[in-house]
């Protein structure tokens, strides 16, 4: 009697048990080293010869694959990755796990959950993986989701979710799932306690602290650092000697928190002390070590070439929150910032999307008289235009005796972002006058202004002028602009005679501009063949499922939802969930539709039921048919009202002054209804609103929106 002993993937039964064909399963090409052995044989070593050969060859095969994988990744080609992945005809759990990395590393989230999906096997690391990349890309929900479908969440899955509580803002939430967790390890205890310090809960965090049960030098480094940056460094410092006694050895991390501490308490002597154990212990080599050091001088030996070193090295490695703390020292400690301070301290303002904190840095441009230097000039208009002041950026760029092409550019891309297409069309007539010569960001910050404007010929003026101007390259972004300039205008066959007419081939984005005016138009014949084009580029573009799907539900065409959707969830295609946030104080505050984890909640609630009556005496009534989904008018009038953005203004609206200016943010554009009742909301509150999309601002006062209803 003999048995078949397959050693490679190619050869096996139809019959055979799946769990153990897996256990043969490698990254490799077939080879031909399938043969038949008597039972009597399975113990000689001529067959031990012949699996140690093949598992070696699949082995080596994954390894070579594994490394591949890893460089694309690491040089940031994705794509590259996956073509790789591709060749091999049965991919590991490491193989995937790398690529779904790649994908979370460059922003393509829905990618990563197809790949995800497509796994045949998944261990606890790509489940963690996963999780965690969903955190980084700002998706609580799907993170909630995928943690439920977990099999046997393990240690690190439970941290990964607290920390990704906190991140949030969900303190209590995260208190509750620690202390629900089956197993409490010190990576748990310390995870918690970092959260406690990098949300500025350091009261809570000390009580946390002196509860572990077992300490090691990451929790002594979480609570030195956590109390230096909350204004406790000297208690952070009477923590670093006890840990000194306790026999805890720092760490380079420990050392650059002790550094700190020690600059922001001007104890000058323990930093000497610090310094002494660095040499001994042989950590002066460490970069963190050696900038903290220079961190400690800067503060006690002050000048503005350290101070500007450090304001450009927070802005470079995303500290965007240390950069205004450092200005903020350099003004009190009367070091006078340089062009350089003023420009990186901005670009962190920016990235912030800090108003209050931006203006602080203006008025102090203006005593130092920089406030028309053209560097920080430029900063500035960025500054106030990215934070939803477009009047501000423009009264900047009028006082700049001096200005540049990215001045220009800057100024006409603000008034497109904020609808002010006349502002733009008028700028555009002066650069000409002053014989500046426009660029390709020109042209698309014209073509975007006449888009939001409604500006119909003048787009058409303009891309003719460019089109002839052979100094100024046209690209798809060009074509795409003029794609949604005549689409908005519903020119919907113009444009799409003009996409077939390009010069260039077309791309996703092209199309896309025209499903999106389809959309707005409600022209669902156009839109099927847009989408159709899309699919037939990138077959994996939720947009297109996402808009199509929703001009489905618009029309009641709840069978093609459905189907949609389906396909979305075979194909393991994922739609980008809505947020909404305000940044208040420096601290942001996100939220997803019915979100009830914020800690004012129920204030919350209680403002948008009060909100919802006003709305309903003023005679606003919910358009149902933007409730993509098939259910009964009141349950769409709910879910209507409880969006991202509707929690995001009443949170607001009561932790802000009466009176003051309300700025939203949403990484989605907002629906017709939500336009409406917005602009009623800031006729009842008697508040200005600025929303900003991810299209364009939104300026709301007295019940009037700066888009005129056009966007």
């Amino acid at each position: 009697m003999h048995v078949r002993i397959s050693f490679c993937p190619d050869v096996r039964d139809e019959d055979s048990n799946p769990k153990q064909t897996n256990l043969f399963k490698a990254n490799l090409t077939p080879c031909s080293c399938t043969r038949s052995f008597p039972y009597s044989w399975l113990g000689s070593s001529e067959t031990h010869t012949q699996l140690s050969k093949c598992f070696f060859r699949r082995a080596s095969h994954a390894t070579r694959e594994s490394h591949a994988v890893s460089r694309h990744i690491k040089n940031g080609k994705p794509d590259e990755a996956r073509e790789v992945r591709d060749m091999f005809q049965f991919p590991d759990v490491r193989s995937f796990t790398k690529m779904i990395v790649g994908c979370v590393q460059t922003g393509r989230l829905d990618d990563a959950l197809r790949l995800f999906y497509q796994m045949p096997v998944r261990n606890a690391i790509c489940w963690n993986t996963v999780i965690k990349g969903c955190l980084d890309c700002g998706d609580l929900m799907t993170v909630e989701e995928l943690f439920d479908e977990m099999p046997k969440p393990s240690v690190v899955s439970w941290t990964t979710m607290i920390d990704g509580f906190f991140r949030f803002g969900h303190v209590e939430r995260a208190e509750r799932f620690f202390k629900q967790m089956p197993i409490r390890d010190l990576a748990a205890w310390n995870a918690m306690l970092h959260a406690y310090c990098k949300n500025a809960r350091v009261d809570d965090a000390e009580k946390f602290f002196e509860q572990m049960p077992s300490r090691n030098v990451i929790s002594w480094t979480s609570m030195i650092g956590g109390l230096d940056q909350n204004g406790k460094s000297e208690e952070a410092l009477i923590v670093f000697e006890r840990m000194f006694k306790s026999g805890v050895l720092p760490n380079p991390s420990t050392l650059t928190c002790a550094f700190s501490a020690s600059a922001n308490a001007l104890s000058f002597p323990l930093g000497l002390q610090i310094l002494g154990h660095v040499f001994k212990s042989g950590f002066c080599l460490s970069v963190f070590v050696c900038a903290s050091l220079i961190t400690f001088y800067a503060h006690l030996y002050r000048n503005v070439v350290l101070c500007t070193a450090l304001l450009t090295g927070y802005g470079s490695n995303g500290r965007h929150e240390d950069g205004p703390k450092v200005f903020s020292d350099m003004m009190r400690t009367s070091v006078l910032p340089n062009q350089s301070s003023f420009v990186s301290t901005l670009n962190s303002c920016c990235s912030l999307e800090s108003l209050d904190q931006g203006k602080v840095v203006h008025a102090s441009a203006i005593k130092l008289q920089l406030g028309s230097d053209v560097f920080v000039g430029n900063s500035l208009v960025v500054m106030y235009n990215k934070c939803g002041a477009v009047d501000d950026a423009v009264v900047v760029f009028k006082r700049l005796r001096e200005k540049n092409i990215i001045t220009w550019n800057a100024t006409i891309c603000g008034c497109a972002q904020h609808g002010r297409g006349m502002w733009a069309m008028e700028l555009f007539s002066q650069m000409i006058r002053g014989l500046v010569q426009p660029d390709e960001i020109t042209l698309t910050g014209l073509l975007s202004s006449c888009s939001h404007s409604g500006m119909l010929q003048k787009g058409r003026c303009l891309f003719r002028y460019f089109s002839e101007n052979t100094l100024i390259e046209l690209k798809q972004e060009h074509y795409a602009c003029m794609v949604d300039v005549l689409g908005r205008c519903g020119k919907l066959e113009e444009a799409e005679d003009f996409i077939r007419n390009m010069p260039l081939k077309t791309n996703s984005i092209v199309w896309l501009a025209l499903l999106s005016s389809c959309k707005t138009h409600s022209n669902l014949d156009l839109a099927e063949r847009a989408a159709n084009y899309i699919l037939d580029l990138e077959p994996h573009c939720s947009a297109a499922y996402v808009l199509l799907s929703n001009l489905y539900a618009s029309a009641n065409r709840w069978g093609d939802v459905l189907r949609l959707r389906v396909t979305m969830r075979d194909k393991g295609i994922m739609k980008q969930p809505g947020r909404s946030w305000v940044t208040i104080k420096g601290q942001k505050h996100l939220f997803h539709s019915g979100d009830k984890f914020h800690p004012l909640s129920e204030n919350i609630y209680w403002k948008l039921d009060w909100l919802k009556m006003k709305l309903k005496e003023l005679g606003y009534v919910p358009d149902k048919r933007l409730s993509l989904h098939d259910v009964e008018d009141e349950q769409k009038e709910d879910s209507l009202f409880y969006h991202s953005e509707r929690l995001a203004v009443a949170f607001a609206l009561i932790a802000t002054v009466e009176g003051s200016t309300i700025t939203v943010m949403k990484n989605l554009r907002i629906c017709g209804d939500y336009h409406s009742a917005i602009k009623l909301i800031a006729k009842i509150v008697d508040r200005e609103i600025i929303v900003r999309d991810s299209s364009r601002f939104h300026q709301l006062r007295g019940g009037i929106c700066s888009c005129g209803d056009y966007w």
